[in-house]
């Protein structure tokens, strides 16, 4: 369960994209720089896909493996995101022309060769995302990527037929089923607004709402991958612009927060017992002021990272933060 939608624009300019990562907790995540000069190879296969990176990526990687992300940010303003996808994704046998590539390695090959979702739509078009799990991942990871420059959005889907590149014309993105569907559902709710209906007279008697927020009266609440689509798309389609870089990032921030999920609210059975899902990290990325912002569950405050400032001659892995308090304050 994954939320991630592009905030409104600041009236400086300012484009902020948005991203929860909810999973059962127990995969090893870290903190990856990608060297701008990275040769990439993906290992799951013979003859698998390589490439000569452009430019530095930062993100959340996983098994202390720097090139295999799920949410990362680019040097040049690209962000993507990998979301879950279950029973809406297949993957493929191998050509072995050059082409093969791993899910995780997906990210890795887009950010560090482009910088518009113009270049990475090409990119993504030389590209053959095998079926082939590497040995250290003890489960399936069906999934879609969801990719952001200022200006738009493209998902790539992975359907039986083959891959499908979309333009995402409400830069919004959740998990199952395929974006096209989510599109057509959004026509079920046209009648949300932020304001409250109208007083409407019945006999002689005038109703009118008694409280704020009868506009969202219908919003769904659940924690369903439909339900979320809709909920992120009216939160940012009502969001006040904001003024600038600060009020952007807030926004943002404040907007991921409405879809945390905290231990209990959402379980998974296992031969273990259920396992609690959470949302594990959080993300924004500023494209604009090249500054990735992060949360994890363990620790409470939000850490920016600054791509201009961040060394991306070597490639490498950082440990979480585990700060797991709050920060005094004497009054």
């Amino acid at each position: 369960m994954c939320t991630n939608f592009k905030y409104p624009t600041a009236g400086d300019g300012t484009v902020c994209v948005g991203r929860t990562m909810e999973f059962p907790a127990g995969l090893p995540w870290q903190f990856a720089v990608l060297a701008a000069d990275h040769a990439g190879q993906t290992a799951v296969v013979p003859n698998g896909k390589a490439w000569k990176a452009q430019y530095g990526v930062v993100g959340f990687s996983a098994f202390n493996n720097p090139q295999w992300f799920a949410d990362g940010m680019n040097s040049a303003g690209l962000s993507a995101h990998a979301l879950y996808m279950p029973a809406h994704c297949t993957y493929y046998e191998p050509k072995a022309d050059g082409s093969d590539i791993g899910a995780l390695d997906v990210i890795a090959f887009v950010l560090g060769t482009c910088k518009t979702t113009t270049e990475a739509k090409t990119a993504l078009g030389t590209i053959n995302v095998v079926n082939k799990v590497p040995a250290q991942v003890p489960i399936p990871l069906p999934l879609h990527f969801i990719i952001h420059d200022k200006d738009s959005c493209v998902v790539a889907e992975f359907h039986p037929e083959g891959m499908r590149v979309l333009d995402n014309p409400v830069q919004v993105a959740t998990n199952s089923p395929y974006l096209e569907w989510h599109l057509t559902n959004v026509a079920n709710y046209l009648s949300l607004s932020p304001e409250n209906p109208a007083p409407v007279t019945i006999g002689g008697t005038t109703f009118a709402a008694f409280a704020q927020g009868q506009g969202f009266r219908g919003l769904p609440a659940d924690g369903t991958s439909p339900s979320r689509f809709i909920r992120a798309l009216t939160a940012v389609r009502f969001a006040s612009t904001p003024a600038d870089r600060d009020a952007a990032e807030l926004g943002t921030i404040r907007t991921l927060h409405g879809f945390d999920i905290v231990s209990g609210n959402v379980e998974e059975a296992s031969a273990k017992g259920d396992v609690p899902e959470l949302t594990l990290w959080s993300t924004v990325s500023d494209l604009t002021a090249g500054r990735y912002l992060v949360n994890v569950y363990a620790d409470p405050q939000w850490y920016a990272i600054d791509l201009a400032s961040t060394d991306f001659s070597t490639s490498r892995s950082q440990s979480l933060p585990t700060a797991a308090s709050l920060t005094a304050l004497t009054i």
